[in-house]
């Protein structure tokens, strides 16, 4: 009679095994649906608000806040974390719903845009403003993308006892496969099913690691980390950040902290793969309970991770054990596939942990790849052939670039870079420099001028390429929400002292 680890060895791949046919399914059924560019890339704007709260839910948090955020930052902030929970919850989540999601449906289908850098061109009047946004959307989401997957294939290698490498291979192979069949239609109808595993699967693993022996469960846990002033030791470290001169700056922990929950919370209301659920979603009636779904979503995914990273300290004590800790200093990326794995938690619950990894990972995979593939299918060769002339050379296009998106990620993931924290931060803090004030203020603000959102761009990415290697790994935090932060300034000011847009813009853009 075979031994019941056989058994599970032969059990947890199975499980694993089904979960990725019934993507495929899906994938399937979902290319038979999908016609146009249009229906390929926001499901025909047919979405409702379960089907779009959860596809915002699932791409704002993967296998970067299970394994990179809860490890790195669990183990330095422990319950201050929470911080960033709130942050989330509040205003990457409930105020993103609340302000910007039912003027971004109204405004991108007046101006019949479907992406970033479409909706860019259309608002100020500028093909190049297009091309430009969707190079930096391609090449700026290729290492967030990378570092999903890495987070993903360390926790596989650690709890399936399948090699990084393979799980690597795996997993862009999946990706690609359903997501060229399917569009969007198949990340929305996939989202709902995998939200529904992540939201049970979080409370399933806070509840079990919280009442593990040694912790003592929720209370006593939350009262030690709080009481403890060594479970939070990266809020009272201060970091020198820079090798000297002008730029050289010492960050305090709680500055650190501050920057996190900046750029993790006002980050997403700029993101392409987060604002497109906005242009997706049926009518902007739906955009309320969308809201409420997408709030309780987010509070549970962002307090059951950061959370259980927190609890790293009740559970390894003042010090990492040895095999966690490699020349360079901690491993970051293995301690919560560590800590899950050898936490005494049963081998099925195991098993659903790592489903609600796997759902959130695929998730935002699928968001990144189908929004960078679209930068240039759509933007780049659509801003000088008309997409709606030939729409199935571009569906075609769109399709062929999703699998060299997956394979340019699958490269960078392949050497392993340093802590797939800073990868993510430095994409998501890219991204909102260049984009979130050109989308703020064209949503809101008529009288944003051309050259005021080039100059915002044009600060934003000299942000990035200046800021990011001065200040180094340590200062990655800072930097990202510096470079998020300056074009709100400097778009307003630019914009003032120019002349005012032409009024057509203006009045296509805003119904008028």
């Amino acid at each position: 009679m075979p031994s019941e680890t056989n058994m599970h060895s032969f059990a947890y791949p199975l499980v694993v095994v089904l979960y990725v046919l019934v993507m495929l399914t899906v994938g399937w059924w979902c290319m038979k649906r999908t016609k146009s560019v249009g229906d390929f890339f926001l499901g025909g704007r047919t979405l409702g608000p379960w089907m779009s709260a959860f596809a915002y839910g699932t791409t704002y948090f993967s296998a970067v806040l299970f394994i990179g955020y809860a490890g790195k930052l669990g183990w330095g902030f422990g319950i201050y974390t929470m911080w960033i929970v709130v942050g989330n919850t509040v205003v990457g989540t409930l105020l993103a719903w609340k302000i910007l999601a039912g003027r971004t449906r109204e405004m991108t289908a007046r101006l019949n845009a479907i992406t970033m850098p479409e909706f860019l061109r259309a608002r100020y009047g500028c093909t190049a403003l297009q091309v430009v946004a969707a190079l930096v959307v391609f090449v700026f989401l290729v290492p967030y993308s990378a570092s999903v997957l890495m987070g993903l294939s360390y926790l596989f290698e650690m709890t399936l006892s399948i090699s990084y490498n393979s799980a690597l291979y795996l997993l862009t192979a999946l990706t690609a496969v359903y997501l060229v069949m399917g569009g969007y239609f198949a990340v929305a109808i996939s989202d709902f099913i995998r939200g529904i595993i992540e939201f049970a699967g979080v409370m399933v693993m806070v509840y079990l690691l919280a009442n593990r022996p040694g912790i003592g469960g929720f209370a006593q846990a939350t009262h030690r980390l709080l009481a403890d002033p060594a479970a939070a030791p990266g809020l009272v470290a201060a970091k020198h950040l820079g090798a000297g001169g002008w730029l050289a700056v010492t960050a305090p922990g709680w500055l650190t902290l501050l920057a996190l929950v900046l750029i993790t919370s006002f980050g997403p209301w700029s993101l392409p793969q987060m604002v497109q659920k906005f242009y997706s979603i049926r009518d902007k009636k739906d955009v309320t309970r969308a809201m409420t779904i997408a709030g309780v979503f987010a509070l549970f995914m962002a307090f059951g991770a950061y959370y259980s990273g927190a609890l790293t300290h009740l559970y390894y004590g003042p010090k990492l054990p040895a095999d966690l800790i490699g020349a360079q200093g901690p491993i970051w990326d293995k301690i919560m596939p560590h800590f899950i794995t050898t936490s005494g938690l049963p081998g099925a619950l195991v098993m659903v942990i790592v489903l609600m990894v796997f759902s959130a990972s695929m998730s935002s995979l699928s968001s990144l790849v189908l929004v960078s593939s679209s930068a240039i299918a759509i933007d780049v060769y659509g801003a000088f052939v008309n997409r709606h002339v030939n729409p199935r050379q571009t569906m075609a296009l769109l399709r062929v670039l999703c699998a060299v998106f997956v394979g340019a990620s699958l490269l960078i993931a392949l050497k392993k870079p340093a802590v797939i924290v800073n990868l993510m931060i430095m994409s998501w803090g890219t991204l909102a420099g260049v984009f979130l004030a050109p989308y703020l203020y064209g949503l809101f603000w008529r009288r944003t001028t051309l050259p005021g959102v080039l100059a915002g761009v044009a600060v934003g990415l000299a942000s990035a390429f200046v800021l990011f290697p001065a200040w180094g790994p340590d200062g990655v935090p800072l930097a990202g929400a510096v470079t998020m932060s300056l074009p709100l300034l400097v778009v307003p000011v630019v914009s003032l002292m120019t002349k005012p847009p032409a009024h057509e813009l203006v009045a296509k853009a805003f119904g008028e």
